[in-house]
């Protein structure tokens, strides 16, 4: 399966804490948020997942409200372009800072970005088989040591046999640094949190299903 994610979240303050104090699960503000990050889809409750998984199909969407936190996982925010994110998941979601992060280990692509107060301050795309395809606003603190040099995608040894990578890191270790930084949890490696690590399981979501409609043309009566 490897590593994916692709979720939005909305947070009041600092995530990483509010994710560390194992925040109960709004059900009900859930539901509401359902239907508004969604209006006009029919959206049917079929289970629970967790934060261990946001990387959903594109017929089911992933959502949890906590004190001071929201989380959305939907294929609409695997996105090249994060900085392109339609404003309206941005409004809907809520206000404060909202965080988006995508990436997939089969293609090592990583996808991220930040608003705050609804200004984009940091977008950042790229994977080796595309290049940079965002970099907009001033790098995070954590990502310094990555653009530094300090976790080579390659080591030595393959450098001195003749092997290159586009990056002077892998995009999905940077992916990773990431959501230690943002969420406080990781899904592979590690990579630095002043946090005790976050068990992403522990984190319930509410799985919805995008029930598609079919309607009638308007000259059968059957």
């Amino acid at each position: 399966m490897g590593a994916k994610t692709w979720m939005l979240v909305q947070s009041e303050q600092d995530a990483r804490y509010a994710l560390a104090k194992q925040p109960g699960l709004d059900r009900a503000a859930t539901h509401q948020l359902a239907a508004r990050m969604f209006p006009g889809e029919m959206l049917e409750f079929v289970g629970e997942g967790s934060l261990s998984f946001t990387s959903p199909p594109d017929d089911e969407i992933y959502l949890g409200c906590f004190p001071g936190v929201s989380i959305v996982a939907a294929a609409e925010f695997a996105l090249d372009y994060p900085s392109q994110l339609p404003m309206r998941f941005i409004e809907r979601i809520g206000a404060g800072t909202v965080t988006l992060h995508a990436m997939h280990s089969v293609v090592d692509w990583l996808a991220f970005a930040q608003w705050r107060d609804r200004h984009l301050i940091r977008s950042l795309s790229l994977s080796p088989d595309s290049g940079v395809l965002e970099n907009i606003g001033s790098p995070f603190k954590f990502e310094m040591p990555f653009w530094a040099g300090d976790h080579p995608a390659i080591d030595p040894a393959e450098a001195q046999a003749g092997e290159t990578y586009p990056f002077v890191f892998h995009p999905l270790e940077l992916g990773e640094a990431a959501l230690a930084a943002f969420f406080g949890y990781q899904l592979e490696g590690v990579y630095g949190t002043a946090l005790a690590p976050l068990d992403s399981e522990s984190i319930p979501l509410l799985i919805f299903k995008r029930v598609k409609t079919h309607k009638k043309a308007w000259w059968k009566f059957w």
